[in-house]
């Protein structure tokens, strides 16, 4: 009968347990996906021992090896195939097909950033829960990156973990926590103005001799509430005069390479159709009767007829009328001493949203105008009201 082994303190060690020269134990064992050999190593042998002077904390060789049997047992793929983050990222996005143009740029985004990070050449077996959270702040306190941009890292990521999980690589997501309860959220809201603001946005817009010539379109995304990729893919045809109503069906988007895409509009919800005001209409009116005819109309997708076209001939995009806002609003606030805030086209769509709300219009008649696959999105805008407006809906209401 052969000896038993044991280790310089003359404890006897298993199966595939060894201690080298150097003191450091070693466990032996092979992988269940192609039987490879595989190698841990620890300087202690067992929980209670100490590790040597100068050796960082570490598991003991037989905790990592109770780890080791139990993700055998339970077919654990082992050391996370060897996969890093970024190598995870990626092949997570890779599997993602058929998604809108923003979609993939934010995967790029969350790609790029890996890239350069340490971060992402950690083999996703040693990410732990630690990491995770370590790693987002230092995006937010070092990098200075904002809340939303943090966000959207954590989208790609955390899926991209889930699906480790799912696939045997991992036991635990490391990215399943709030995310509030680790960055701070530092993003600015996009509020709406009130109808004094408004009107002075408007009327200077009206009575100035460089901008006055999207006057037209400004007062129609305040006054429908439509999303500006749904305005700029707007064409003559969507236009119902006869029953005065717009047709809206469809988004006109971009692509970083300037490629331009008719997409789907951005929820179930978003096909609808707008009633025009009077004033909206006219204004529709205005812009086809000054909109330049171009030799060769341009076409996107089969869509032809856009609204605006820019000093190319091609259909203006979203990126064009945040651009004339922006400047707009640096020019009334050069002239004023009474500042306006921050107004974008999105903040048009807030503030059409919020004063129907105020107006008393029915939560579910404004859903369907706003587009807003959920009611709790519409109802979020009845939490912009102050006392005026509750004083105003109490006489209301006590009047009936």
């Amino acid at each position: 009968m052969s000896e038993k082994r044991r280790d310089n303190r003359n404890r006897v060690l298993r199966k595939g347990e060894s201690q080298r020269p150097d003191g450091r134990y070693m466990y032996k064992y092979t992988d269940n996906v192609n039987g490879q050999s595989r190698y841990v190593y620890s300087w202690k042998l067992d929980k209670n021992d100490r590790a040597p002077a100068g050796h960082q904390k570490d598991l003991s060789l037989r905790e990592k090896e109770r780890m080791i049997e139990a993700d055998l047992f339970d077919h654990i793929i082992p050391h996370g195939g060897d996969m890093s983050v970024v190598d995870l990222v990626k092949k997570y996005v890779s599997l993602k097909t058929g998604v809108r143009h923003n979609t993939e740029a934010n995967y790029a985004f969350v790609i790029r950033i890996l890239e350069k990070e340490d971060f992402g050449k950690k083999r996703i077996d040693t990410v732990k829960l630690s990491d995770a959270k370590g790693w987002l702040i230092k995006l937010q306190k070092k990098d200075k990156r904002g809340y939303s941009s943090i966000k959207t890292v954590r989208g790609v990521v955390r899926p991209a973990f889930q699906m480790a999980v799912d696939d045997d690589l991992l036991r635990k997501n490391p990215f399943a926590f709030e995310l509030a309860t680790v960055v701070v959220n530092d993003s600015v809201t996009r509020e709406a103005i009130t109808r004094k603001q408004e009107q002075a946005f408007l009327q200077f817009i009206k009575q100035d001799k460089h901008f006055s010539k999207y006057y037209d379109g400004i007062y129609i995304l305040f006054h429908t509430g439509m999303r500006i990729s749904e305005f700029v893919g707007l064409t003559i045809s969507d236009i119902d005069f006869d029953n005065r109503k717009i047709n809206i069906d469809h988004q006109l988007q971009r692509k970083r390479n300037m490629e331009y895409i008719i997409e789907e509009t951005k929820t179930a919800g978003g096909v609808r159709q707008i009633p025009m005001t009077n004033e909206v209409y006219d204004c529709f009116k205005r812009i086809i009767e000054k909109r330049k005819s171009p030799k060769i109309e341009p076409m996107v997708d089969g869509y032809t007829g856009f609204l605006y076209l820019d000093k190319n001939n091609m259909p203006m995009v979203a990126l064009h009328w945040e651009k004339y806002f922006q400047h707009i609003c640096q020019k009334y606030n050069s002239i004023y001493k009474v500042q306006l805030p921050k107004i974008t086209p999105h903040v048009c769509r807030h503030t059409f949203c919020s004063n129907m709300a105020k107006s008393g219009m029915n939560p579910k008649t404004l859903q369907y105008i706003m587009g807003h696959s959920n009611i709790s999105v519409t109802l979020d805008t009845y939490t912009h009201v102050d006392f005026e407006d509750a004083e105003k809906e109490i006489r209301r209401v006590s009047s009936l």
